[in-house]
């Protein structure tokens, strides 16, 4: 149960670090916000490292950790995240986060197809219903006597790019998985943690490195500037950093290390259901029954895709 125990406190963490990163891409954009928080992701992994190994920097990973976790990186974290966070600007988190019930599926299907874990029969089911519950809460039935028909909510836009997000978060944790495997076969560590701490920071690495070049390329660098001197949006980018891609991301390879990959995956889908709470009792928004039964359904439906 070690891993299941670590995947429910990532939910919670990524619950809250999701409405962080809301807040901040409204304000700075979505590309800018992905280069800040990889940046404070780098320093508080390499204190980390540091701290419990004497080197900032992963040890003794090869060029198969390297090259694994550098795809992971790279599907997850610039894809992955760009799309999601670029979806926080167009949909609310709550909604954003609900595509990402589709991402252990994804997961699943990869999973299968690099590492050989198993899925069950009953996982065309649980797809059918995780889709039942997005649809409950994204679309609404046009109003009028005699109208039986229904119209999309949000904007199809917004929820391409979290669906988009949500295949990078379930093929990059995958090829992550891969990656430890790899990094596991050339060095053992003194401590359980380490690993994942230097596998994320090999994914940090890349998708800073990405994120810094796409802006330099656009001719961003003057815009990037001056979002570092938005204070508001920094401390949300801050908050985020340190709930997400440090605590989260690190305990989430740590989950998938210690537990199958879907059965972790599905755990962490619960976020949808999880942001709820602060969305309603913090920021005071609006929660609809229809919302509620929508996310429970999704995350229902992921259950029962990996039974």
């Amino acid at each position: 149960m070690k891993g299941e125990t670590i995947a429910i406190g990532v939910a919670v963490l990524w619950s809250l670090n999701s409405l962080f990163f809301e807040h901040a891409s409204k304000r700075i954009g979505s590309l800018n916000l992905n280069l800040i928080r990889l940046v404070f992701a780098f320093l508080f992994i390499g204190l980390t490292l540091w701290a419990t190994s004497g080197s900032f920097l992963p040890l003794n990973a090869d060029k198969a950790t390297w090259a694994w976790m550098s795809l992971s990186g790279f599907v997850g974290f610039v894809l992955g995240d760009y799309f999601l966070f670029a979806s926080y600007t167009m949909i609310m988190a709550r909604y954003s986060q609900l595509m990402m019930t589709l991402a252990p599926l994804f997961a699943a299907i990869f999973g299968f197809i690099l590492l050989g874990e198993q899925m069950s029969w009953l996982s065309l089911a649980g797809m059918c219903l995780t889709l039942t519950g997005i649809s409950i809460s994204v679309l609404k039935k046009q109003n009028g006597t005699g109208n039986n028909r229904v119209r999309m909510e949000l904007p199809v836009k917004g929820i391409i790019f979290a669906l988009i997000g949500a295949l990078g978060q379930g093929v990059g944790i995958v090829l992550s998985k891969q990656g430890m495997i790899a990094y596991e076969k050339v060095y053992t560590p003194d401590n359980a943690l380490y690993i994942p701490l230097a596998a994320t920071q090999i994914r940090t690495i890349i998708g800073a490195i990405s994120f810094a070049a796409i802006i330099l390329l656009r001719g961003g660098a003057g815009n990037f500037i001056r979002s570092i001197k938005d204070k508001k949006a920094c401390g949300s980018a801050f908050a985020g950093s340190v709930l997400g891609p440090y605590l989260g991301v690190t305990l989430s390879l740590m989950a998938v290390q210690y537990a199958n990959t879907a059965v972790a995956s599905t755990i962490m889908a619960t976020v949808p259901i999880l942001i709820l709470v602060p969305e309603y009792f913090i920021l005071k928004r609006k929660v609809t029954w229809q919302q509620v039964a929508g996310a429970v359904l999704s995350v229902g439906g992921v259950t029962l895709f990996f039974i």
